[in-house]
């Protein structure tokens, strides 16, 4: 197959407000063009909404009917995302016409890994038939159902897009790709026929949610709060005892698996260090169980803009730290790319999850496919 253009979104679990779309002309399995990206931001009415869905999905926590909420957020949600990839392909020359595939993350509420006697369970808002309907064009969506129905983790997905960016940087397993969002995810692959893909911890979700709950807005700005305040060690050496931190994967979790509660008792800037501290150490830990231990990682997500974070991963997790810049890559853009990526992929009856990365029985396909 010839590479086509595809667009890829996403809008992560933290609500910063913003939909990452990105352009990327791939076949699904190697990458020939990265196109034009942006943040869309969302109206404040839409970040409002989708607030209150998180915090019902949460009582709801599968059990009985979906709250009736899930139903308009949804719907105003694929709305706004079909506008910025209308804008986005309209602002980079293109049209629609061009456009092979779109590929719709949405907006996961919940998120629940299976564990022993008990199956996984996953929910993204996203309607991918509004929105084919309304683009005039194929859309993949829903990427995460069918692993989990399966048996698998449902996350993280991104491990296939990752080994794809690292086959033109880095083949010998010496270094890894790490993506901060609101959870922590890691990538590690030989080159050859090893992937290793798993949730290492919680990332911005929870510094994010300290510093809102104290009043200094939606994060820890450049992680100036936690450069101010001294690390709990005691805290943190309990903190690391979760069993999470050293269980085998594969393994994922919710954004509200590890919260700011963990923090609890502390000042803002001590608990804003201590948070920023567990997150850098719980990638030091999963970086141990990987079949070889790289020398480098090169870091995605918005949580590569803290410098606090970025120092603690190199002091606490006893590594070389590096950008994703540092490769060509563009850091913020790389979940969108991802799922522009997997787009492709389910166009093309591949698989986008594996035994070693969501604990799928098999290579597996997924993804829904409208329009």
């Amino acid at each position: 197959m010839q590479p086509i253009w595809a667009v890829g979104l996403m809008t992560g679990t933290v609500l910063d407000g913003n939909i990452d779309v990105a352009l990327l002309k791939t076949d699904g399995e190697t990458i020939a063009e990265f196109g034009r990206y942006t943040l869309a931001p969302y109206d404040r009415s839409v970040r409002d909404l989708l607030e209150e869905t998180l915090a019902q999905a949460r009582r709801w926590n599968f059990d009985g009917e979906e709250p009736a909420i899930f139903a308009e957020a949804e719907d105003t949600l694929t709305r706004a995302q079909t506008q910025a990839v209308l804008n986005l392909v309209e602002d980079a020359g293109l049209s629609m016409s061009e456009i092979g595939i779109v590929g719709f993350h949405g907006q996961t509420v919940l998120h629940r890994a299976p564990q022993l006697g008990i199956p996984g369970a996953t929910r993204q808002l996203g309607n991918g038939r509004l929105m084919a309907e309304l683009l005039g064009t194929k859309v993949a969506y829903d990427f995460r159902s069918a692993d989990v129905r399966a048996g698998g983790q449902g996350a993280p997905l991104a491990a296939v897009y990752h080994a794809a960016l690292l086959k033109g940087a880095v083949q010998d397993g010496s270094a890894a790709v790490l993506n901060l969002g609101g959870v922590a995810n890691i990538t590690w692959s030989d080159g050859q026929a090893v992937l290793v893909a798993f949730d290492t911890g919680p990332a911005n979700a929870p510094i994010n949610d300290w510093m809102k709950s104290h009043g200094l807005g939606d994060m820890d700005v450049d992680g100036q709060t936690a450069a101010a305040g001294q690390v709990n060690e005691a805290r943190l050496a309990e903190l690391l005892r979760h069993p999470y931190l050293t269980a085998a994967y594969p393994k994922s979790l919710d954004r509200f698996d590890f919260g700011a509660a963990m923090a609890e008792g502390l000042d803002v800037a001590d608990g804003a260090a201590t948070l920023t501290a567990f997150t850098a150490s719980a990638v030091g830990k999963a970086l141990d169980l990987l079949p070889q231990r790289p020398h480098k990682i090169f870091v995605s997500g918005g949580g590569r803009h803290n410098p606090t974070l970025m120092r603690m991963l190199a002091e606490r997790g006893r590594i070389e730290v590096l950008p994703a810049e540092t490769l060509g890559w563009r850091g913020d853009a790389v979940e969108a790319e991802c799922f522009a990526f997997l787009a492709v992929r389910v166009l093309r009856n591949l698989p986008i999850s594996f035994p070693t990365t969501t604990g799928a029985p098999a290579p597996m396909t997924g993804g829904r496919l409208a329009g």
